[in-house]
């Protein structure tokens, strides 16, 4: 199937990623599972491929971008305009084309019946877990005739060269060349409504709940944020509607001849609830179906047609812990209690979490991106991937409209920043230079800027926290390697828990893919810079990597991945962490020979290995000849480390330390589910998992004193200790030697360490 140019959405699924990129395989896949999903077809890389070989482009195109300083504006969109201009002017390969014709009018049913279709781009980066940025790419709506299509897929492919791609890339590391484009073509729905779906909470990660959000006319506007959105929550166990706010639609987008056309919505109509309550229900169901196909929260664009369901795109939700923490709720509550001295300007809606101050830059369109500077509140009337250069500088996003679900809301939270949107006639209300303070968390904007103070909602010394030490090292969860050096200036011991799986995820390729093209050295030096950022960052503060726990289901969707990958049912407990470095060492060879090059060409020694899912005191030994045989050997500078995730980590851990470690790190999330027997992602079992369980407590406890015994360090890197300080007060006391947590609890678990160490100091 790799040679094809044009394949039918029922030939394809989720493993075809490197064939039709993650829209198409996802649509693929929503086909095949029986999804009410729009006919159509996918123009596949292989055509993209083949165009850019023979119109001989591909060096024009390294010139073009040769040396670009992707953080200047203007030179940024010179590039990308040439580039574009460059592909859309080139000739069409004929074969392609004979290919896509034929596709087009078999589409239509009948013999020349000119179908209406979307075009869509589905690029082999976008829409993976880790790897997905809101609006990269281009679609074209209401599309009519061959030569039309034709022209929307040279578009489509030009559009992988827009300035924001050309950025997201570059800043993320991915070679311009690795990240192909396929070009799906489906059947228009004529939607009356549409909008987006979100099978949890995107603010505040709430899994019980399915957030819908809704509008007339064409899901553009709402992805845009041109407009304001209905609202809609409905729990998942009882298919009840828990909230219903309505939004004032002023205009809408539909087909209006030959091209689509912004037309105004009545006034009897516009405040008016724009699903049924029967249509609302029926979406949530199909969200959770969607959730439980794919074992993973998605992000779901939807239309409704004659009374009809659409699915029209799924992707996995990206910004899952990014959500409100309890930090931002207690600064919060600190806010309002000090709101009395700041001016209200506007409420909005919430969209991203955190609270921020700065002067105001207001942009009238995208073209005055460039005046954005680091520490100032972008304010627009909405935001679209263009803005992303200067949404990155920014510390809050503010626009006049938009939802939830609008580019502004899930652009900021996938950068962590706090973001309010549709906050009615905020550019009125705010003028340039002016101090402004934007709560992300209840969608309250105030002039002046806030400070909390130290006795403010029980953040006693956050103001001091930099200066807080404790007995008890608090390290940081990291994955990112863009945070790596803003993370670094908090007050942490070092990384207690570094992922792999998101730096690989960066790479974009299966890593056995770099092993059959020969290409070891590319992925050795890609894994090799992304440490290296973390461990110069926070050098000499120790960082403990925690190498490949890639699941099947996970390592399929990187490019080349079906090909190496089993399916499996449970992957959870398939072929994942210790077992896969014993089976074919080849992708762990990889990773130690990246370590090498960070320790001992680089130079920094503050680096440290950690193994994940042991199921076996001979699985550990194994996996230590094997570490031992590429030359890394146990020192005062190289620390050995296993990951505590399993029952029988717990029950029998005496007979892994004897096999020699340095350290253990407790994963409290899989020990819980794996000692509960529950999933905490499936909601008709997630409500029995609980951390606090005596059972799981007892297992912590069991660890933490019997490595304390043996004097091996414990430390603890799962989500427990940030959501439950009560539980930090025992770790404390039973002799934990560290606590690793996500940057936003950083300051209050190391207060709530403090407190605990000075009552364990003042009960002996």
């Amino acid at each position: 199937m790799n040679g094809k140019y044009v394949v039918n959405f029922s030939d394809v699924g989720r493993e075809d990623v490197g064939l039709v990129g993650g829209k198409g395989a996802n649509l693929g896949e929503m086909t095949q599972a029986g999804f009410p999903v729009p006919q159509g077809f996918i123009i596949t890389v292989a055509a993209y491929q083949k165009f850019l070989e023979d119109a001989a482009i591909k060096h024009k195109i390294e010139q073009l971008l040769a040396g670009l300083d992707v953080n200047n504006g203007r030179d940024l969109e010179k590039a990308a305009k040439s580039v574009q201009a460059l592909i859309t002017r080139s000739k069409f390969p004929k074969d392609v084309a004979g290919d896509i014709i034929r596709a087009y009018f078999r589409l239509g049913g009948k013999i020349l019946k000119h179908a209406l279709v979307a075009v869509r781009s589905s690029a082999t980066a976008e829409d993976l877990p880790g790897a997905s940025f809101a609006g990269q790419q281009s679609t074209y709506l209401n599309v009519q005739g061959e030569a039309n299509l034709i022209e929307k897929v040279k578009e489509a492919w030009a559009s992988l060269f827009t300035a924001r791609a050309i950025f997201y890339r570059q800043t993320n590391h991915f070679d311009h060349f690795r990240v192909g484009i396929a070009v799906p073509v489906q059947r228009m729905v004529a939607s009356v409504t549409s909008g987006v779906m979100f099978t949890v909470d995107p603010v505040t990660n709430d899994k019980s709940k399915v957030t819908i959000e809704a509008i007339y006319g064409l899901g553009e506007m709402i992805v845009q944020g041109a407009v304001t959105p209905d609202h809609y929550e409905v729990d998942k166990k009882t298919d009840t509607i828990l909230v219903k706010q309505i939004g004032t639609q002023e205009k809408l987008m539909t087909k209006k001849g030959a091209k689509n056309a912004i037309l105004s919505v009545p006034r009897a109509d516009a405040n008016k609830q724009k699903l049924s309550d029967r249509t609302i229900v029926e979406l949530a169901k199909l969200g959770k179906k969607l959730e439980k196909h794919y074992y993973f929260p998605q992000d779901v664009e939807w239309a409704v047609e004659s009374n009809r369901v659409y699915l029209v795109q799924t992707r996995p939700v990206t910004t899952l812990g990014k959500g409100q923490s309890a930090i931002s709720s207690q600064l919060s509550a600190g806010l309002k209690s000090e709101s009395s001295k700041l001016i209200a300007i506007v409420r909005g809606d919430p969209a991203s979490p955190g609270i921020a101050s700065g002067p105001v830059k207001k942009l009238a369109s995208v073209k005055e991106i460039h005046k954005v500077v680091a520490g100032d509140i972008l304010v627009a009337e909405q935001t679209n991937p263009d803005f992303v250069p200067a949404m990155r500088k920014a510390v809050a996003i503010l626009t006049e409209r938009g939802g939830r679900t609008s580019h502004a809301a899930i652009v900021s939270r996938e950068l962590g920043i706090p973001a309010v949107v549709g906050a009615n006639d905020v550019r009125k209300l705010v003028s340039d230079g002016m101090v402004i303070t934007v709560n992300g968390s209840t969608g309250d904007v105030y002039k002046g800027a806030f400070a909390p103070k130290p006795n403010l909602a029980n953040l006693s010394n956050l103001s001091n926290s930099k200066k807080l030490k404790t007995a008890t090292k608090v390290y940081v969860n990291l994955a990112e390697v863009s945070r790596a050096q803003a993370v670094a200036k908090m007050n942490v011991d070092g990384v207690g828990l570094l992922r792999a799986e998101f730096m690989v995820a960066d790479i974009g390729t299966h890593p056995r893919k770099f092993i059959a093209d020969k290409k070891q050295q590319v992925f050795i030096q890609k894994l090799a810079s992304g440490l290296e950022t973390f461990c110069r960052a926070f050098s000499p503060r120790p960082v403990v990597y925690r190498a490949t726990d890639f699941r099947t289901n996970e390592y399929r969707n990187l490019k080349g991945g079906s090909a190496f990958e089993p399916p499996e049912e449970n992957p959870m407990l398939g072929f994942r962490g210790a077992a896969r470095y014993i089976a074919d060492s080849q992708v762990f060879d990889l990773e130690l020979e990246a370590i090498k090059l960070v320790r001992n060409k680089y130079g920094l020694k503050n680096l440290n290995l950690m193994i994940p899912f042991v199921r076996t005191p001979k699985e550990l030994l194994e996996v230590k000849k094997i570490v031992a045989g590429s030359g890394l050997l146990r020192t005062p500078t190289f620390k050995f480390w296993m990951m505590v995730e399993l029952p029988t980590n717990v029950i029998i851990l005496d007979r892994y330390l004897d096999v020699g470690i340095d350290g253990v790190s407790i994963g409290s999330n899989d020990l819980t589910m794996l000692i509960m027997g529950t999933d905490r992602d499936n909601q008709e079992v997630a409500h029995d998992f609980n951390e606090m369980d005596e059972a799981v407590l007892w297992a912590f406890e069991r660890v933490i004193r019997t490595c304390v015994k043996r004097g091996v360090t414990v430390s603890m890197c799962g989500q427990a200790p940030s959501d439950y300080p009560e539980l930090v007060d025992k770790l404390v006391s039973w002799g934990i030697t560290s606590i690793s947590v996500n940057p936003d609890a950083v300051d209050r678990v190391r207060e709530t360490i403090a407190e605990a160490e000075k009552k364990l100091v003042r009960s002996k």
